[in-house]
């Protein structure tokens, strides 16, 4: 029983930490239903994301289209690019390695091919 207690009060600390928020968002996300506002950043550690920008759109995970409005950005697929972290929905760090990177992604010009790539 006293185990069990020991478990329990240790599980509390990590949420209030931040520790099991942070594995749980890492490993239960779904790229096709990522849109919004997002923060590119240059620090891969402060990114929600790791993401590899491909040159076809046959690769990529996902292909997105960069909104001019942040408003509009509200279908998978869809983004705002924004130079605040703090109205960021999520943030993203380009990663050059494909093997390092969550997802890939395509940049397209049209908006109705923006979302997921299955």
């Amino acid at each position: 029983m006293r185990w069990v207690i020991k478990t329990v009060g240790l599980s509390f600390i990590l949420v209030l930490v931040g520790v099991c928020a942070e594995v749980v968002y890492a490993q239960g996300f779904d790229v096709c239903q990522l849109y919004g506002v997002v923060y590119v950043t240059d620090n891969p550690n402060e990114a929600n994301f790791k993401v590899f920008v491909e040159d076809s759109e046959a690769f990529a995970d996902l292909v997105v289209f960069i909104e001019d409005n942040r408003l509009m950005a509200d279908e998978p697929g869809v983004w705002f690019i924004t130079d605040q972290p703090a109205f960021a929905n999520f943030s993203i760090f380009i990663e050059r390695s494909r093997g390092l990177a969550d997802f890939a992604i395509f940049y397209t010009d049209i908006l109705s091919f923006a979302g997921c790539n299955n």
